[in-house]
């Protein structure tokens, strides 16, 4: 069972349910420690005072605000006296149109739970009205010293909070970005080939067929060296597509695309012709795996682009992001695992 970050009151009208709020991520990156080159000692941080270089216990530790000529020290108490009664109140103030929020404004995802069984009724009951309507309830609440803007909104069978941006944080793009296009003409033909190529690589979203690659290549990496063993270098990005290569750039595109849709329903027909044959000649099992076992062993030989040219047939999701490693772990794996019946 997971350990409840936070615990209060969450209200709406006159109504108040106690909840518990969870973590609804994790992360998988790995972590290093800092180490003395040439030895196996590790590196440690230490608060020190600047003036005198003498370590200061935590609790002579207090916040401090520069004001200029001095600092303006605070204390933890004087900040939560500063909200009370706030930091264990999540009063939704209002409900708004889901759409109406921009993916901009949300930040971080937690999960809410009742606090006991006797409040299962009225979360059920928040649960169900704000999926019926499509709304979400808009609150602010603090946590950790800190003034939270938050969403709470129905999911999956739970009510999960979303942390939002304030309204001052977020950036205008005009201000941030010097080079963005103004009103360009698009000529037809390239704008219908664009939509054709998107059209072509529309999949279903499985999350579960995305994964850190580059987490893996660090593990493999750590793994390797741990072996005395080497691992192939990234390779260098793709480059730019030229303004005048556009127009072929994307038609070039939409026939790989194509192709590898059309590959893929050639190689199910040729499958099941292949399960049919195989009965009818009684070719054995220890043949069928002594050619994947060949096919396999030969994809060790290939290159970067070849192996990608074999993702590509084989629809491999997120190729395009892929190392050599990558690629050639997930074309084995694919062969004993599911179809992937999408592309990149």
């Amino acid at each position: 069972m997971a350990r409840a970050i936070w615990s209060g009151s969450l209200s709406f009208g006159l109504v108040n349910l106690p909840v518990r709020m969870y973590a609804a991520t994790e992360s998988h990156t790995v972590h290093f420690h800092q180490i003395q080159r040439g030895t196996s000692d590790r590196i440690r941080n230490k608060r020190v005072n600047e003036r005198t270089g003498k370590e200061v216990p935590a609790e002579e530790i207090v916040k401090g605000v520069d004001a200029g000529d001095s600092y303006v020290l605070v204390e933890p108490e004087e900040l939560d006296d500063i909200a009370p009664g706030r930091s264990r109140a999540l009063e939704i103030g209002g409900f708004v149109d889901l759409d109406e929020v921009a993916p901009v404004y949300f930040a971080t995802t937690y999960y809410l739970g009742p606090r006991g069984k006797d409040y299962a009724k009225v979360y059920a009951l928040l649960h169900r009205a704000l999926q019926e309507t499509n709304k979400a309830g808009i609150a602010t609440f603090v946590m950790r010293n800190r003034a939270y803007l938050v969403a709470v909104k129905a999911e999956a069978g739970i009510l999960a909070l979303h942390t939002l941006h304030w309204a001052d944080e977020i950036r205008d793009p005009h201000d941030e970005i010097g080079d963005l296009p103004g009103r360009t003409r698009i000529p037809d033909r390239e704008l219908k080939t664009a939509v054709q190529l998107i059209e072509a690589l529309s999949t279903e979203w499985h999350p579960e067929d995305y994964h850190d690659t580059y987490q893996e290549q660090v593990r493999r990496l750590i793994e390797a060296k741990r072996k005395g063993e080497t691992v192939e270098k990234g390779q260098e990005p793709p480059e730019s597509t030229n303004v005048v290569d556009l127009m072929s750039a994307l038609q070039a595109s939409v026939d790989s695309a194509r192709g590898t849709k059309r590959g893929k329903r050639g190689k199910e027909s040729s499958t099941t012709d292949r399960r049919r044959t195989g009965r009818s000649t009684g070719r054995g099992r220890s043949g069928r795996t002594g050619r994947k076992a060949s096919r396999a062993e030969d994809l060790t030989e290939l290159n970067k682009a070849e192996l990608y040219e074999r993702a590509t047939e084989a629809g491999i999701p997120g190729r395009s992001s892929m190392t050599r490693d990558a690629l050639l772990d997930a074309l084995t794996g694919s062969r004993g695992g599911r179809s992937h019946a999408k592309a990149s």
